[in-house]
């Protein structure tokens, strides 16, 4: 059913504050986008994963949804369970205190603090339905969305047990996070050790999800290591483009992985750091990282067919993944919050035409008006290659955190 629109005055402030004193008011084109983007997330995503997603005998989700919403696989992949505890928990802090919410994000919190871990406290992979265990906990990602998904669910529920979760797992990372896969690892680290960006952003982002958990002095001492080493060792200055893999000098291996651009990857970082950028007030990175995402587009857009590629390789030889061409829905809409949060940061009118353009092509393609949420796979043409809701990596994150934070980025009050 849709949401009254009382439920939409409020979602200015649903990621929390957006600056201190550096965001630009004389915004007069891409706001009108506003409630289009809240209309979607209220009316359209999230009621179709209230509707479908929950299993209410053994608890958690389901994430394995074909169009219509009908399961089609029960495995349950943690990181996607924790992402949709984080979500709901996010609703229920910063939009309205329903009761659902909070209820939902329950369903998935109580079943992953009882199957999710090892007797260690790392975070498998992947559980079948009942919750035991099916992929060992080689992913460090599992533990990193983990820890968003406890503490923004110790906020809304103030369960202490649930804190306890949120910041044992964030220490735990910390202590990983030279060493993520550990004995998981298939590489022989001595003979090309490279370095990879996904821990690098993903742990600021935590970090500032942890924010009201952590003790300042630490919370700026482990910001100011991934902003120094996404903008410091991934950045490419020549090329203004951000690496997947790195020397620990920040140096170029001349091998597949030492020349993939990942350009969702990248766009995403930028958003990551203009987040921290602003909470600091500096102004220079702002600039800095909107620089980046604009010429990652420059890069990275596909001139034929439209569309963002996802893997690219950075002296323009062959990619290794083949599927470089496909056009997925994440790297698509983390773009959009890079560039509305660009716009509302810096005024810079590419920003604003960059951002209609991608907006056009995401919103002729990946909606489904008739049966709710987003489909996420196209191939180069920008023709459905899965009609699929949802799987081992699409859940219940990147379509409604994306339609969240633009329309607080877009609304001209927030």
């Amino acid at each position: 059913m849709p949401v009254s629109a009382r439920y939409y005055t409020s979602i200015s402030c649903l990621f929390g504050d957006i600056g201190f004193g550096i965001i630009v008011t004389n915004m007069t084109n891409i706001e009108r986008y506003a409630n289009l983007y809240k209309n979607e997330l209220f009316e359209n995503v999230i009621p179709f994963w209230e509707r479908h997603s929950i299993d209410t005998e053994y608890g958690g989700y389901f994430t394995c949804l074909d169009r219509e919403g009908n399961v089609y696989d029960t495995d349950k992949f943690v990181w996607l369970q924790a992402r949709q505890v984080w979500m709901f928990s996010i609703l229920y802090n910063r939009c309205e205190k329903r009761s659902q919410w909070l209820d939902v994000a329950t369903c998935g919190a109580e079943f992953l603090a009882r199957y999710g871990t090892d007797e260690a406290g790392n975070w498998y992979f992947a559980l079948d339905r009942q919750g035991r265990p099916l992929i060992q906990p080689y992913n460090i990602f599992s533990d990193c969305f983990a820890a968003m998904a406890f503490g923004q669910y110790w906020l809304a529920c103030g369960d202490q047990n649930a804190k306890e979760i949120a910041l044992g797992t964030y220490r735990h990372i910390l202590r990983r996070k030279d060493n993520p896969k550990g004995r998981y690892s298939k590489v022989v680290a001595e003979t090309r050790p490279l370095k990879s960006l996904a821990l690098s952003m993903i742990l600021a982002n935590l970090s500032l999800e942890m924010e009201e958990l952590l003790d300042g002095k630490e919370l700026d001492a482990v910001l100011d290591v991934c902003v120094g080493e996404v903008m410091g060792l991934f950045l490419d200055e020549d090329l203004n483009l951000v690496f997947e893999n790195v020397s620990a000098d920040g140096s170029h291996s001349d091998c597949f992985d030492g020349r993939l651009i990942n350009p969702g990857h990248g766009i995403e970082a930028m958003w990551f750091v203009m987040d921290i950028a602003r909470r600091r007030n500096d102004r220079e990175l702002i600039d800095k990282a909107v620089d980046v995402v604009l010429d990652t587009l420059n890069f990275a857009w596909d001139d034929e067919y439209g569309g963002i590629f996802y893997f690219l390789d950075a002296d323009g030889k062959p990619p290794l993944q083949l599927e470089w061409d496909q056009k997925l829905w994440w790297v698509h809409l983390e773009t959009l919050v890079a560039l509305a949060m660009g716009y509302r940061s810096t005024g810079r009118d590419r920003c604003r035409q960059w951002f209609e353009t991608i907006h056009e092509y995401v919103w002729d393609r990946y909606p489904d008006p008739e049966y709710g949420e987003w489909l996420g796979y196209l191939n180069r043409r920008g023709e459905r290659l899965m009609e699929l809701k949802g799987g081992k990596w699409k859940g219940c994150f990147h379509v409604p955190r994306a339609l969240c934070l633009c329309a607080r980025e877009l609304s001209e009050d927030s």
